[in-house]
């Protein structure tokens, strides 16, 4: 045994280990609470709004009707892409995962940015700046791929949410879905440390800008286990079919040990609350829309009483992800574009978290325990082959 392995202790995919201390969320996975700056996040959705949801996690207080104002105003004006980008964007692939164009058009907007503009003095700024831009290159690439006009005029009479929907598409929202959608984007905001967010903060910690943290928490976030699992609960519940077939498909894939996406999560050991809000949306949407969704959400209801009933003893419960995608459907977004709405959502959070870190600022720099072979001789391992 190495000396290396004998002092230090191994917890695979860092699982209970502690990488810094945040004022910005905490997840109670017990009670199956989520606070955002001390605010229950059932209490903000009930009655705020993202923008007030985004002040809070960046500043750390709710803002004033003045400070509301000029961020509302900042958003606004921050929308607007630089020509030159655009024509640059417009020569990009479309027959990609928007995830792909969505981390390749940040990157590319990192070249746009002036050489102090995500400096120590207005990293605020950058962070309202992607949080405007990321609904506009997510918007580019659906209407682009879909071969109609881009609708870059932003409405100064909608919110963020409304104005998304409105740009995506090429139509003003309805009341209720411009709600729903506002609500959805302040569950997905904020989650502590996840896999993104520990991504931004790791490229952070190297004093980087904020348009790489921002790239490598959005490669992070599009994997099938994190934020790419609210596709992939549309597309099983596409492979169940039928209500009836709910039951069958999970016997089926716990005899074969695979994975139930939108089931369990790393903190909560009970129900997520962000799926209790999402499933009675939903529950409304569908009732009202119809359709495809409706079938789904009837063999979701039947899947979550399956699963719950047969793995709830372990703590396995739906998470997020199990009926965001419902929701989304319901509001005729395509479900290659659910995750990219959890990156418009999400870069608020991860910005928070970048400033926050930067503050105190020490480089990440983990170990790994060596268990490979030791002092082999060159001249002697080459005659061997």
């Amino acid at each position: 045994m190495s000396e290396l392995s004998g002092t230090l202790q191994y917890f695979k995919g860092l699982e209970g280990v502690a990488v810094t201390e945040s004022s910005i969320s905490y997840v109670d996975g017990v009670r199956g609470k989520l606070l955002y700056r001390g605010f229950d996040v059932e209490d903000l959705v009930e009655h705020s709004t993202f923008e007030e949801v985004a002040y809070l996690l960046w500043y750390g207080h709710l803002p004033s009707e003045g400070e509301l104002c000029e961020l509302r105003e900042k958003l606004m004006k921050f929308r607007k892409l630089p020509e030159e980008y655009l024509k640059i964007l417009k020569t990009f692939p479309l027959d990609v995962h928007p995830m792909d164009f969505l981390r390749a058009s940040v990157s590319l907007l990192g070249l746009f940015s002036t050489p102090d503009e995500c400096g120590e003095n207005t990293r605020m700024d950058c962070a309202i700046r992607l949080t405007a831009q990321l609904p506009m290159l997510v918007t580019i690439f659906h209407r682009r791929r879909m071969g109609k006009e881009l609708n870059l005029d932003v409405s100064e009479k909608l919110g963020h949410a409304a104005n998304f929907l409105y740009m995506l598409r090429g139509k003003p929202p309805e009341s209720m879905e411009e709600t729903i959608m506002d609500k959805a984007l302040i569950l997905h905001a904020e989650q502590e440390m996840n896999a993104s967010t520990f991504a931004a903060v790791v490229t952070a910690s190297t004093l980087s800008d904020m348009y790489s943290a921002v790239t490598s928490a959005i490669g992070t976030l599009k994997g099938p286990i994190h934020g790419g699992a609210n596709e992939k609960v549309v597309e099983m519940l596409e492979e169940i079919g039928d209500p009836e077939e709910a039951e069958g498909y999970v016997e089926r894939c716990l005899a074969e040990g695979r994975r139930i996406m939108g089931f369990g999560h790393r903190i909560y050991k009970t129900y997520d609350p962000r799926a209790r809000i999402l499933k009675k949306w939903a529950e409304t949407l569908v009732n009202i829309r119809g359709g495809r969704a409706k079938r789904h959400f009837e063999i979701a209801m039947k899947l979550e009483k399956a699963v719950t009933e047969r793995l709830g003893n372990k703590g396995i419960y739906p998470n997020v992800d199990f009926y965001s995608g419902i929701v989304y459907e319901c509001l005729g977004i395509p479900k290659d574009l659910f995750t990219t709405i959890f990156a418009v959502a999400r870069v608020v959070g991860w910005t928070a978290h970048v400033i926050e870190y930067n503050e105190t600022n020490r480089i990440f720099r983990p170990r790994a325990i060596y268990k490979g072979p030791m002092n082999l001789n060159y001249k002697i391992e080459k005659s061997k082959r």
